[in-house]
């Protein structure tokens, strides 16, 4: 009876041979699932928001706006950059807008402070996703000590067979906390590193935006003084 529980345990099936449901793993887990599905929630709520800002920002780029913007600092019209970048929701347009509206104090100040408020926004949310993807595992890994416990407990009582069922239900919570906290945090791992990515992206196009506007004004003034 002993080993075909475990094996029920292990395979995550119910003693009918049924699949365990959500809400059978969630109350065989333990205590600690209460704070692993915590994690899972705010998880989820980070990566669908996360998702759907890169949508969104993706929808606004617009690569051509930022090629004319540089285009006319390339010819000395920066009234004619700005009136293009004012009417874009791409970030770096609104980048370029606010470096060439404010170049008269300091251009590359101007640049440095409107990237860094914009490269912020795709960097919101991930120091929480990385909580999750480290903290899940972990949690897992504490419902395994306890479930463990529970297992050694019930064996120190020395009558094995009046504990078969605490002896198996601490291994089943063992297995059930260490899976649930794995899953978790593979899961966020693969969109944590998606994020990241994106925004690296974001950087590299800010830096070339950046060397470009540079090069274009350097360009400029060697040639002749910039219209107003």
């Amino acid at each position: 009876m002993i080993t075909q529980n475990l094996v029920f345990a292990i395979l995550l099936t119910n003693e009918d041979g049924s699949p365990m449901s959500a809400m059978d793993l969630f109350i065989h887990g333990g205590p600690i699932m209460w704070p692993i599905i915590l994690l899972s929630f705010i998880g989820i709520t980070v990566v669908v928001e996360r998702l759907l800002f890169i949508m969104r920002e993706n929808g606004n780029r617009e690569p051509e706006v930022v090629e004319k913007m540089l285009e006319s600092v390339e010819r000395r019209d920066i009234e004619g950059a700005l009136a293009i970048g004012k009417k874009s929701k791409d970030f770096i347009a609104k980048i370029l807008v606010y470096s060439l509206t404010n170049k008269e104090f300091s251009l590359s100040n101007a640049f440095v402070r409107a990237s860094s408020q914009e490269l912020a926004r795709f960097q919101q949310g991930m120091a929480t996703l990385d909580t999750v993807i480290t903290a899940a595992p972990l949690l897992g890994l504490l419902g395994t000590v306890t479930g463990m416990m529970r297992t050694f407990a019930a064996l120190s009582g020395g009558n094995i067979s009046a504990a078969a069922n605490t002896v198996i239900g601490g291994v089943g919570e063992a297995l059930i906390a260490t899976m649930c906290g794995l899953a978790i945090a593979v899961m966020a791992l693969l969109p944590y590193n998606y994020l990241n990515a994106r925004a690296e992206q974001a950087k590299q196009e800010v830096s070339d935006a950046s060397h470009a506007l540079e090069i274009l004004i350097k360009k400029s003034e060697t040639n002749a003084p910039f219209t107003r």
